[in-house]
């Protein structure tokens, strides 16, 4: 490998935790009914969703790592209160950072065993697709959240990688 798919998954971690940063400063603006109610998403509401994000990435980052939580439900609530799970977040988005970016560009060519939350065959796959796979499931709920907030408060952050792209170039994100 020359260097791009390494640079690539540090984007990605990095751009993880400015999109996830925007979502809950939005988040914040809605009323705590708002922001629990159940809008037929299929985490239910703005705060299941996000829920299960933290969820989700603790669940990959024991994968990746063997340390750390690793809750057993994927619709899990960690956490009752919205300022509570954002600072979850925080510390969960730092920890992906550390993780990605430490990694070295050799270690992409290996593989990661883990079992699945929900059955309890092992499975073994390379590393390199299954951070891809992360980061693209963490981009899809992102987006249900931000259709969520679009809906309830008739705006949403602009998420789009380029957007965040644009911003780092100019150290700005």
């Amino acid at each position: 490998m020359d260097g791009l798919l390494k640079q690539h998954f540090d984007t990605f971690a990095r751009y993880n935790a400015w999109a996830n940063a925007r979502l809950f400063d939005a988040a914040a603006l809605l009323s705590d009914t708002d922001y629990q109610a159940d809008r037929g998403a299929f985490f239910r509401s703005v705060h299941g969703t996000l829920n299960h994000l933290l969820v989700t990435d603790r669940v990959w980052m024991f994968r990746f790592t063997g340390e750390g939580d690793a809750p057993d439900r994927l619709d899990a609530i960690l956490f009752e209160q919205l300022e509570s799970l954002h600072r979850a977040r925080e510390v969960e988005d730092a920890r992906i950072v550390r993780y990605v970016t430490g990694l070295e560009e050799a270690a992409l060519e290996g593989s990661i065993t883990y079992r699945r939350v929900s059955t309890p065959e092992a499975i073994t796959q390379p590393l390199a697709p299954a951070l891809a796979h992360w980061f693209n499931h963490q981009t899809h709920h992102r987006g249900q959240v931000h259709a969520l907030l679009t809906g309830l408060a008739g705006r949403a952050p602009e998420l789009d990688l380029l957007f965040y792209q644009r911003l780092a170039d100019k150290g700005l994100a």
